[in-house]
């Protein structure tokens, strides 16, 4: 296993990380169990989870996968030996409407519910990582484009205010360091911006897509990695599950994802099916798994603190962890290279 720094913190993370949205949903709590054992045995020592899942999100299931998790640091008795990390849910859509009705702001108040309720779900008193799943205000993210921002606004809570609530949360010991997800270069930058200036703790991380099929991070969130220090968690490097070609000529496998919610469309629109059907035929040129293939790549970028693998059967786990021992030749960037040119990021 690889290990890095996570942005200005003194968290030591695996370069892969164990996503859990699966347990309580796709996986029994057995079966996450299961894969939390192998993926420690490995040297991983990252471990995501949140309080939206189990994905997708319903309220019969919400707070499902953090129960799980919390399952097994209480059976194992580990939590010194991982570097754990949630989420608070931000408001929105319809499909969020169970958590606090719909009506969650990163104020004082709800912060305090929403961690409190990981922490006690966890089976743990404290998080290395607490993150804001999306943006409290209008803007692009979970596949969207286009911008257009509601005369509602005003509402919003301002980011000094989120800053304050989330360091009460630091000093009362139950969070260590702090990260955004779903975020915009704006957004990330006025994080920064806010912090520096009235002395409140900064990011240290940004839990955004990355993989073959959108690559949008490279166009102005890359460079903040670099020049501010703050690590991407890629999330969906596999963009579902569709770069492993099992969706490939109208498949449906069964049990998968896409096949059980086929409203998943993010990564399966024309452009990206041709992008993928390009990827799968590149890896099997160079006799490589696609899967790997594709996670190698992400694994490579310099401006990654960790990529967010997940798995709903232990062949997928070990092969997902796997590719942290792939190194992809130049004539095989070339290739990916050569792809990208042709379809650019066809699913942002």
């Amino acid at each position: 296993m690889q290990y890095n720094t996570l942005g200005k913190s003194d968290l030591t993370v695996s370069r892969i990380c164990l996503g859990t949205m699966t347990y309580g949903e796709q996986n029994t709590e057995r079966e996450g169990l299961e894969q939390l054992d192998y993926a420690v045995s490995q040297g991983v020592n990252f471990i995501d989870t949140a309080e939206l899942y189990a994905i997708p999100p319903k309220a019969e299931t919400y707070g499902e996968t953090e129960k799980v998790v919390g399952s097994w640091l209480k059976q194992r008795g580990r939590r010194d030996d991982i570097v754990l990390a949630s989420k608070i849910a931000g408001p929105g859509p319809d499909w969020v409407s169970h958590i606090r009705k719909g009506q969650t702001r990163f104020d004082a108040s709800t912060i305090s519910a929403a961690l409190n309720g990981s922490l006690e779900r966890l089976q743990t008193d404290y998080l290395d990582l607490y993150q804001l799943h999306w943006p409290e205000r209008e803007t692009n993210y979970f596949g969207q484009l286009g911008f257009e921002a509601e005369a509602s606004e005003e509402q919003l809570t301002p980011i000094h205010e989120t800053l304050a609530a989330l360091e009460g949360e630091v000093k009362a010991g139950k969070i260590r360091y702090i990260g955004l997800s779903n975020e915009t270069p704006w957004g990330i930058m006025q994080f920064l911006t806010v912090a520096k200036t009235y002395k409140l703790p900064t990011i240290v991380s940004v839990q955004n897509p990355y993989s073959l099929l959108n690559r949008s991070y490279e166009v102005g969130c890359a460079e903040i990695s670099h020049r501010e220090n703050i690590g991407l968690l890629a999330y969906s490097p596999l963009g579902f599950g569709v770069l492993t070609g099992k969706y490939l000529n109208n498949a449906q496998p069964e049990g998968a994802r896409i096949t059980r919610w086929p409203h998943y469309k993010r990564y399966s629109n024309p452009q990206a099916v041709a992008a993928t059907q390009a990827y799968v035929d590149l890896a099997r040129k160079h006799a490589l798994d696609p899967a790997q293939m594709a996670l190698a790549f992400v694994n490579s970028r310099p401006f990654l603190a960790a990529n967010i693998i997940g798995a709903t059967n232990m062949n997928q786990l070990q092969n997902n962890i796997d590719s942290i021992n792939l190194d992809l030749s130049q004539e095989v960037l070339s290739g990916i290279a050569d792809i990208h040119q042709l379809y650019p990021n066809p699913a942002p």
